[in-house]
């Protein structure tokens, strides 16, 4: 049964019909496109639905179909007929270039030797082009242009511009490049190069020289300008140490004489129009005189300095020339400087203005130092006029000194300081203050303070011993102490006379211990207690008590204690004159403090001595009534 059914479904599957029918019905319409578009297109040709046009459905489409291909064929005739026609065309064109390649083909064989023959002379062409390049290149590299050797050599006499420096350096260079030459294959053309270049600098050089030498000698002027070319062309003539230096030394005898012109214009004609006035005016005071003078040689250094740097500016490494040529510059105005500054210092007396000439030229000797080298003869100069100048301030003084000392005067009743003291210590404050003003390094200061002050102070303390050689040695101490003070307070205005100052008080020291002394004893001496002091201070245990000794009973030792205790009630009045006329109240004071120390010292051993039991003084307390610390306070 089962194979009769499968029999069955195979029949079923393998029947036409059947598969159409199952085709038909697993068709989907709306998703062939191309069937709807031809149900479409019949659907317009199929007219009425009847058995005939069912019928004649194909023949109609048949038809139809023919005319469509029909409509095709004539539309198509045309595009023939045209390709016809392009074929045609494209066969005669084919047919032209298979002759024009017949024809180049055979140009081409004929003329191989002659393409052959171009290629070569093309090639060689390029290399001539290159070599010629090469050699402009080169010649443009080695050689001066006729321009640029004109402005080499020029005319004589001729000015230079910047084309000249410009032409100069390309020599150097070229002459420079030359070495590189030297070391290839090329050493013939490198030598003839640097023969010819070197030709060429040498006369560029020459005439370089003669146009800044003839430049230089017109530098005459109070303030000339120097002119960029002129810095350029003696950067340039650097390279030339010879010509360097005589170019040089030609601005340097320009500039001389224009110095020296000007010194001797501003002595003796003053500036431009009177302003200011001659310098020789002036020669009647000497400090203007001499300050005006190196004033203007200041000025004058400067001024040239400043020019020989305009000049130098590009020449960095020419220091020592520039020194040697300012020298050489200011050397001419020594000799006139000299001779006015000789005869100021020489025919001058007074040594305040000595010494302040000192100092002026000191001053400028450092100011000037600044600008000129150490070894500059204007410099050298100067400092022989300072040494001259000190020299004559020292021997001012010293002569002043001597006359202190011919000519000694006595002291005056009140034991004051002398005339001649008061009126050497105002010329010493004077000097002094003068060169407190000045402008000199402190060592310097510190020297002449000190040899300044060996040469009066000494010479005053010798005046004064002299002075005071006849008197006594309470009157000498006095006015000793009354010189000293004077001159002590005056060096006490300034500096550096410190150790002075300390060997002076020493000496006022020694005299106040004799003002001391003579005062304590004048005061035992009017009280009567000198001679019993000096006892007591010799006395010795085995000459037996000191009340057995003559004159020192108890009667006569009472005695002068009253009298002591009068003292002791007016101390100032037991004064003595030569201390009240003491100039210092400081030293007044001191002398008085110091004679009352020996006094109540002097008290004290008696009291002790009187006191002792063994000096056998019945009631001592009545004989000495009061103790040493009670004398001390009343006293003090």
């Amino acid at each position: 049964m089962a194979d009769k059914d499968a029999d069955v479904s195979t029949a079923t599957h393998t029947n036409p019909l059947t598969r159409k029918l199952n085709k038909i019905l697993e068709t989907r319409l709306e998703n062939d496109k191309e069937l709807l578009e031809a149900l479409k297109a019949l659907s317009t040709s199929f007219g009425e639905n009847s058995l005939r046009t069912r019928r004649n459905l194909r023949g109609n489409i048949e038809r139809r179909s023919l005319a469509i291909n029909e409509d095709f064929v004539q539309a198509f005739q045309a595009v023939k007929e045209e390709l016809d026609n392009v074929y045609a065309d494209v066969k005669d064109m084919n047919e032209c270039c298979l002759d024009m390649t017949n024809r180049l083909k055979a140009a081409k064989e004929q003329t191989h030797d002659l393409i052959n023959q171009t290629t070569s002379l093309q090639a060689e062409s390029q290399k001539l082009q290159m070599k010629a390049q090469v050699a402009d290149a080169f010649l443009g590299k080695f050689q001066l242009t006729p321009a640029e050797i004109k402005v080499l050599r020029g005319v004589r006499g001729t000015s230079l511009h910047e084309d000249f420096f410009k032409a100069l350096s390309r020599v150097k260079q070229i002459h420079t490049d030359c070495k590189v030459l030297l070391r290839t294959n090329q050493q013939t053309a490198g030598l003839e190069i640097m023969e010819s270049m070197a030709l060429h600098q040498e006369a560029a050089y020459e005439r370089l020289y003669r146009w800044a030498q003839n430049e230089c000698r017109t530098l005459t002027g109070d303030s000339p300008d120097i002119s960029p070319l002129l810095s350029q062309a003696m950067e340039a003539i650097k390279d030339r140490p010879v010509l360097f230096k005589y170019t040089l030394d030609e601005f340097g005898t320009a500039r001389r004489t224009a110095v020296v012109r000007g010194l001797i214009d501003a002595l003796s004609r003053g500036g431009p129009g009177g302003t200011p006035r001659p310098i020789e005016l002036h020669s009647h005071d000497p400090l203007r005189y001499v300050g005006d003078i190196m004033a203007w040689l200041h000025q004058a250094a400067a001024s040239e300095k400043e020019l020989l740097q305009s000049l130098l500016k590009k020449c960095s490494d020419s220091e020592d020339q520039f020194q040697d040529i300012l020298g050489h510059v200011t050397e001419g105005v020594c000799r006139p400087f000299k001779v006015r500054v000789e005869q100021v210092v020489v025919s001058e007396q007074d040594p305040v203005t000595l010494f302040k000439l000192t100092n002026l030229l000191k001053f400028y000797q450092y100011t000037m130092g600044q600008i000129l080298s150490k070894d500059a003869a204007l410099l050298a100069v100067v400092e022989e006029m300072n040494v001259l100048s000190r020299k004559m301030f020292f021997n001012s003084l010293s002569c002043h000194a001597n006359k202190l000392l011919d000519k000694v005067e006595l002291p005056p009743p009140d034991l004051a300081p002398t005339l001649s003291l008061t009126q050497t210590l105002d010329l010493l404050k004077d000097v002094l203050a003068s060169h407190n003003s000045s402008v000199v390094p402190v060592d310097d200061k510190k020297q002449d303070f000190k040899q300044i002050l060996t040469c009066v102070v000494d010479p005053l303390i010798q005046m004064c011993s002299v002075s005071a050689s006849r008197l006594n040695a309470i009157d000498m101490a006095a006015y000793m102490v009354n010189c000293i003070y004077q001159i002590q307070t005056t060096l006490a205005l300034y500096e550096f006379t410190d150790e002075r100052i300390e060997m002076l008080q020493g000496q006022i020291d020694a005299h106040v211990d004799t003002l001391v002394s003579e005062q304590a004893s004048f005061v035992l001496t009017r009280v009567g207690l000198v001679h019993l002091y000096g006892i007591v201070q010799q006395h010795q245990p085995k000459q037996g008590p000191l009340s057995s000794l003559p004159d020192l009973d108890s009667l006569t030792v009472k005695s002068s204690m009253t009298r002591f205790d009068s003292y002791l009630a007016s101390p100032d009045s037991l004064t003595l004159p030569q201390c009240t006329l003491v100039l210092s109240g400081k030293v007044r004071e001191a002398v008085k403090k110091q004679a009352v120390d020996l006094i109540c010292s002097a008290y004290r051993q008696m009291y002790e001595a009187i006191t002792i039991p063994a000096n056998e003084y019945r009631e001592p307390g009545s004989i000495v009534p009061r103790t040493p610390d009670q004398v001390v306070k009343l006293l003090s």
